[in-house]
């Protein structure tokens, strides 16, 4: 027999797990379904990564999370929610891909997983961004030399690395790279360091810059990627260099084919932001709701775990009121 509850949310990260404790709190039947670990994509993040906001705009729950240092950095939020686990008893299955949420004829969804099917009268999706990377689509971009994501600086030391973007990951990349030793190389195709990047970051990367301890083309972009180059094209024309891995930190977007296949009308511009209320969440489509990220569509700057926590307990009231 299916099993039904009266809410599933689809994404175990901060903003899930804060729908979650909304639900538990509210009485309702619940479940969250998670594709990987309990907060993914922090568990995804580079090592050393250091979070821009302090670590009381990271709380949910009401549980304070404390922290030594200033602001947080992975290890210490991967520790923060999990104590959250440990203490809420989350109804969660991890490890579990949900491939489709289909409306049915009776007003409750049919939730298919890579394991099992459920039914629930209201469905929130808090999947975030950062499964699938934003592509140059160059020549050689499939090479395994080519990386998407970036976790610690080691494998690069000693070795020469061009790193393709100017935003946080890619200003922290390239900076530890250097520090361990790595011959690193920036191509950035605006003419400065992007004006969201850490404040402790970004005069750094520029000093580096300056100095010529890190070399950067700007206004510039990749043509082709080879095993032992890459080609650029610059304001000054075409330059090849040495390189023996391409740090591609483009960017990642959410699975936006994932929110259409349920019925969810994106916005025709190229942000293709998700239809919602704003006052409740709520999708053109009835009883699904979006929490955090995922919201913005392509603009994935728009909300962080710090101004999305709030979307959990404006759903769950919503819900309640129904």
């Amino acid at each position: 027999m299916t099993q039904q509850y009266d809410l599933i949310i689809v994404g175990g990260g901060p903003i899930g797990l804060a729908c979650a404790i909304e639900a538990q709190q509210k009485k309702l039947k619940y479940l969250i379904i998670e594709k990987g670990a309990i907060v993914n994509s922090i568990f995804n993040y580079p090592l050393y990564m250091t979070f821009f906001s302090t670590a009381e705009r990271l709380e949910i729950g009401n549980i304070p999370f404390n922290c030594l240092a200033p602001k947080p950095g992975r290890q210490e939020a991967l520790e923060y929610y999990r104590n959250i686990h440990r203490y809420f008893n989350f109804n969660i299955n991890l490890f579990e891909r949900v491939n489709a949420v289909q409306k049915l004829a009776s007003a409750l969804f049919k939730i298919d997983t890579d394991k099992n099917s459920y039914e629930a009268k209201n469905v929130i999706i808090a999947t975030g961004f950062y499964d699938i990377p934003i592509e140059m689509n160059v020549k050689g971009e499939e090479l395994s030399k080519v990386r998407h994501y970036y976790k610690e600086a080691h494998e690069y030391a000693f070795r020469n690395i061009l790193v393709v973007g100017a935003n946080n990951s890619s200003v922290d990349a390239a900076l530890e790279c250097w520090r361990k030793g790595a011959n690193v190389t920036m191509v950035i195709r605006k003419n400065e360091i992007n004006k969201r990047v850490k404040y402790w970051a970004k005069p750094d990367i520029e000093n580096r810059i300056a100095e010529g301890s890190i070399k950067a083309y700007f206004e510039s972009n990749i043509t082709e990627i080879r095993e032992n180059e890459v080609e650029i094209e610059t304001p000054n024309g075409k330059v090849t260099i040495g390189n023996d891995f391409v740090l591609a930190l483009t960017g990642y977007k959410p699975d936006l084919n994932f929110l259409e296949n349920m019925g969810i009308q994106l916005s025709d511009d190229e942000l293709k932001t998700p239809t919602y209320n704003p006052d409740t969440m709520e999708t053109n489509v009835e009883g699904l709701f979006l929490a955090g990220v995922i919201c913005g569509g392509m603009h994935t700057h728009k909300w962080f775990i710090e101004n999305s926590r709030v979307h959990a307990s404006m759903i769950v009231d919503y819900i309640i009121s129904k």
